[in-house]
């Protein structure tokens, strides 16, 4: 039997033993799914020894996804891209590869949702990790530009010139967001978790046709109630299906089987 695990601190939270376990089950596989929480600067140490205890795959959440990053012998182009590294997998010759699957994970939770994505703007809100490890999956399914705006500016349009000439991408600081259309909204804070919203301007959402937080609650988030609040028309989204289908994405790395995501979302949804 294969055995994976989750890296992270905190860990208790994380919902991918309990997903990765419904992929086993609807796929027929036979697995093991563990948690791991090493302390913040051990990751090195804690990795080495798991895969030389002989597992085969981990994904990794905070505070450790530069750590992966660093760790990995090979990088896939969208780990490139992203700086960070979500799933690990350790190949029949013993070098281990280092993925990020959580752009391809929205992506496929935006069309699961709405359809395709090309020709579409985006706005992106923040300007971090969460943020670059979608820029290019978003170029990738041919939206038409993606704005990133974040409270500090200067932020962004570093971001920005990272991804310059691999398609439109343009930044701006919360006060001077553009006066353009937006066909959808990313909100890659993490606001939400507390209860709070960006401080930027509610006309982002006046022509949008959908706003989709990256965070997940039982409840609507506070981001898809301000976006409702705003534009009584706007089709919202938290970021559960996201969560589900990043960890289709390493499953089928690891296992070259690819689940079905809606079935997962519900069951995880109802836990919550």
């Amino acid at each position: 039997m294969d055995r994976y695990a989750v890296f992270g601190n905190p860990i208790e939270h994380s919902k991918s033993p309990l997903i990765h376990s419904l992929f086993a089950k609807q796929t027929h596989q036979s697995i093991e799914y563990g948690r791991q929480q090493p302390d913040d600067d051990q990751f090195n140490a804690a990795i080495t020894a798991f895969f030389a205890q002989g597992y085969t795959g981990a994904n990794v959440t905070s505070p450790f996804k530069l750590d992966a990053f660093r760790f990995a012998d090979e990088l896939t182009p969208r780990a490139k891209a992203a700086e960070a590294v979500n799933t690990l997998y350790k190949r029949p010759d013993g070098t281990v590869l280092g993925d990020n699957t959580d752009g391809e994970g929205l992506v496929h939770d935006l069309q699961r949702l709405w359809g395709s994505l090309d020709g579409k703007r985006i706005l992106l809100i923040g300007a971090g990790g969460a943020t670059r490890g979608i820029i290019l999956p978003l170029l990738t399914a041919k939206v038409s530009s993606i704005h990133i705006a974040n409270r500090t500016a200067s932020k962004a349009h570093g971001l920005a010139a990272m991804f310059e000439g691999e398609g439109k991408v343009s930044s701006s600081g919360f006060d001077d967001v553009p006066e353009a259309t937006f066909d959808g909204i990313i909100n890659c804070t993490s606001s939400s978790l507390n209860g709070d919203i960006p401080q930027i301007s509610v006309k982002i959402f006046s022509n949008a046709v959908f706003a989709y937080d990256m965070t997940y609650k039982a409840q609507q988030t506070s981001f898809m109630q301000w976006a409702k609040k705003h534009n009584a028309e706007i089709e919202i989204s938290d970021g559960l299906g996201m969560l589900v289908g990043q960890a289709a994405e390493s499953f089928y790395l690891w296992r070259n089987v690819r689940p079905q995501i809606e079935p997962v979302i519900q069951t995880v949804r109802a836990m919550l």
